[in-house]
């Protein structure tokens, strides 16, 4: 699924981003998730997709990406593949924020994985389709995934 990221999804991540940081994106499908993050100080040390959409995101399988930076991208939400990626990417010391549906959270299917969820951050929906006239039926949230410390912690929604 290719859906880029608008602004006003990116937004609400930006203050659990500290300072200057460095990251890579798995599935940068156009990059615009990528000039969204730099522009928020990050330094995108990796910008590829298994199907690129433009000449400057590298052709590479997300699992084939061995890493030791913050993994940040919106991936697809097909849950096949999603699981398999929380897996993946929290093998990084630095963890992934994952950008995907809040309804995931509610579900059975997400209890081997919320052990390593230590942030919720809600976006509420948004305009995936530029020239759309309606958001998502979606609900939506960036998830912060990390192998190390305990618990979770949620965010609800800013004026952002």
């Amino acid at each position: 699924d290719f859906y880029p990221t608008p602004i006003e999804a990116a937004l609400p991540l930006k203050p659990h981003l500290l300072g200057a940081f460095d990251f890579v994106e798995p599935c940068a499908g156009n990059g615009i998730l990528v000039e969204h993050l730099e522009s928020f100080g990050g330094k995108c040390f990796s910008a590829s997709d298994i199907e690129p959409q433009v000449d400057t995101i590298k052709k590479a399988d997300a699992f084939e990406i061995e890493h030791d930076k913050l993994v940040i991208t919106n991936p697809p939400w097909d849950r096949k593949i999603l699981h398999p990626m929380i897996e993946h990417f929290t093998k990084n010391p630095e963890g992934c924020w994952l950008l995907f549906d809040s309804a995931w959270m509610h579900t059975r299917q997400s209890i081997p994985y919320m052990k390593w969820c230590r942030k919720i951050v809600s976006i509420g929906r948004v305009k995936w389709i530029p020239d759309s006239n309606m958001v998502g039926k979606d609900d939506s949230c960036w998830y912060h995934f990390s192998r190390y410390g305990n618990g979770t912690e949620f965010f609800g929604r800013t004026n952002v």
